[in-house]
């Protein structure tokens, strides 16, 4: 069956659809039923919630018991240590159950919360893993995040236990995590009852007496746990997102319908066979790494890439392509900011000649939206087809995207294509009402939510409904903003607060910022709407240059207003634009328009901890100084 058929069936039947999928997951008990309504009137529920099912057994012990334990399930490669170790499926077996029996004498259980602050090491994975294989809840904080963001999530979670790295490595330096932790642990409220420590051998730390156990003397004479199963609405981990108040979201996963959903989405959406080499190229802290580097690809028997380094530098803008050379990898995933960073380094391309890349069949992108002009010249280096996707922290896996495993639909640069069953999206005006094809509007999804989605908020039921489903009553809010075109492919144009009013029109700022990348001297740019007396609101571009252009920045600037112009049209009002070395971005590759938009009208920025780099502000408030515009300063 093609795409269509698939969509219009899951439509006509949800709950057949979703049985049936349950049916690639091992079950201790298997579920009567998908879905069980909340009786709120809402639309909303729980999946799989009488079945008994363990996360660990799906990921891990079924594919050694079904003989493919020499199978690679890890392979950590690391250029900034210098290492690579590949980790056989028992292997990771016997790792996890070691892990989780020495937790298990340590008291922890079902249902207990264990917070994760680890680099990108295969031990990460581990630990996430041992945590699903008793039961306990986990809950991954990025690896070098502040002591309050993380003294934060600490009071949130109450974690009985917290499992750390001594430090990460960034290229050209070390970020030791122990005084991080101290001072996190110093700041909470809440004290967990033990800490675990990997102690790297970069930059060892000094553990704190009667609170911090070693990572391998801990385990020592632990006897392996076996996979203890839960309800299907048993919380696997709590993932937290950043929220406007500034206090992070507790995004909860229940257990069943993420093994349902993420096993779906390996073959139907990203195309690969059980056996093939998977690389999403994130970090565990993230949606992504929880979804497409720990679970979805150990889940669906794949060999998943677990990736220590960055795009550039790490040595040099080649380094994605020698990854997917020398692991054979057949499907990838990474942010289009990473390919800005390759293209701006390397803007034609050289360094991919070195390598054979014959075996990558497909490029997904997601996180962002993905430029056209990133997306062709990806497609043109690669020969492969780049695929745009939409997804959120919230969702948890595609809301929409080409779903090579079903169908290779025609690629529609700009557009991440058509929604993937589960999601009935709907584009709304503000009063709640559809709106015509073509025309932007809020993007929201018809309740219930598929499988794998977010039931609630962790301990904040109230603001999980002020946040997605009160606006638009019987729907979810997904935040961004967007249109279908006739023949129902999604375009995702801007967050619904990057959709400024200039002068009474309301206009994507996406649409613009398509339109300057496609300058052959812009590398990566973003716009914002800052605030103008006369128009209320005006758009203002920043442009980062491609290496190697000498050009007067005024010249180049002059022909980006004139393209904006010229394909916008007037009533766009873009005349505002500024050359900057880089943009503000979280660790995870976002940018961080909010936060610009206060810098460029002189409000008071609190600095967010997620920002990569916090001396970016300063340099976009001088490089706006520089160009004479005043509220900045």
């Amino acid at each position: 069956m093609g795409y269509r058929e698939i969509y219009e069936g899951w439509k006509a039947d949800p709950e057949g659809f979703w049985m049936q999928a349950a049916e690639a997951i091992d079950w201790d008990r298997a579920p009567t039923r998908a879905f069980t309504d909340d009786g709120t009137g809402h639309g909303t529920g729980e999946w799989f919630a009488d079945g008994l099912v363990n996360t660990c057994w799906n990921a891990v012990d079924r594919h050694v018991e079904a003989g493919r334990g020499g199978q690679v399930a890890l392979i950590h490669d690391s250029p900034v240590t210098g290492v690579i170790q590949k980790i056989t499926y028992a292997e990771l077996r016997n790792r996890v159950a070691r892990l989780a029996g020495a937790l298990r004498a340590q008291g922890i259980g079902k249902g207990d919360r264990v917070i994760i602050y680890m680099p990108m090491v295969p031990q990460a994975i581990e630990a996430m893993l041992a945590c699903g294989r008793l039961g306990a809840i986990h809950s991954v904080v990025f690896g070098g995040f502040a002591s309050h963001e993380l003294a934060v999530r600490i009071d949130d979670a109450r974690p009985k236990a917290i499992i750390a790295a001594s430090c990460g490595i960034e290229p050209g330096r070390i970020v030791p995590y122990k005084p991080l932790l101290d001072g996190a642990l110093a700041q909470a409220r809440h004290a967990p009852d033990f800490c675990v420590m990997l102690q790297r051998d970069e930059h060892p730390a000094d553990p704190a007496p009667g609170r911090d156990l070693d990572w391998y003397e801990f385990q020592h004479e632990a006897a392996p746990a076996e996979c203890v199963p839960v309800e299907g609405n048993h919380p696997a981990y709590i993932l937290y997102t950043s929220g406007t108040t500034g206090q992070p979201k507790g995004v909860v996963r229940h257990t069943g319908g993420h093994l349902v959903a993420l096993n779906w989405s390996m073959k139907n959406h990203y195309g690969v066979d059980p056996g093939e080499v998977f690389w999403a190229a994130s970090d565990v802290g993230w949606v992504v790494g929880h979804s497409y580097i720990a679970y979805a690809p150990l889940i669906h028997g794949n060999t998943s890439v677990v990736f220590e380094g960055k795009p550039v530098g790490t040595p040099d803008p080649g380094t994605f392509w020698r990854v997917i050379s020398q692991h054979n990898v057949r499907s990838f995933f990474t942010a289009p900011t990473a390919f800005r960073a390759i293209k701006r380094e390397d803007p034609k391309g050289e360094y991919k000649a070195k390598y054979d890349l014959s075996c990558l069949r497909a490029l997904y992108l997601a996180g962002e939206r993905a430029d056209p002009d990133t997306v062709n010249w990806a497609a043109d280096l690669l020969g492969v087809p780049v695929i745009d996707h939409w997804w959120q922290t919230e969702t948890g896996w595609p809301i929409a995207g080409n779903p090579l495993g079903i169908e290779a639909l025609p690629v529609k640069v700009g557009s991440p294509s058509v929604p993937m069953p589960g999601y009935d999206v709907r584009i709304l005006d503000e009063a709640g009402h559809e709106v015509p094809d073509g025309t932007l509007g809020a993007i929201a999804i018809r309740l219930p939510l598929p499988p794998g989605t977010l039931p609630t908020l962790w301990n904040a039921e109230d603001r999980f409904r002020r946040a997605y489903l009160d606006h638009f009553p019987g729907h979810y809010e997904t935040g961004d903003a967007g249109m279908k075109d006739t023949d129902g492919y999604l375009w995702i144009m801007a967050r619904t607060d990057d959709v400024i009013n200039v002068a009474g029109h309301r206009l994507s700022t996406g649409a613009m910022e398509e339109v300057l990348a496609n300058h052959p001297d812009v590398a990566e740019c973003a716009v914002i709407g800052v605030a103008d007396e006369l128009k209320g609101q005006l758009p203002m571009g920043f442009l980062c240059l491609t290496k190697g252009v000498n050009r007067p920045e005024e010249e180049i600037v002059a022909e980006c207003v004139k393209m904006v112009r010229d394909e916008i049209g007037p009533v766009a009002a873009f005349r505002l634009a500024v050359v900057v070395d880089r943009l503000p971005k979280t660790r995870s590759g976002k940018i961080l328009r909010a936060t610009m938009v206060k810098v460029a009208d002189g409000e008071e920025v609190k600095v967010p901890a997620t920002i990569d780099d916090p001396a970016i502000l300063d340099e976009i408030r001088a490089a706006l100084s520089r160009i004479g515009y005043p509220k900045a300063g």
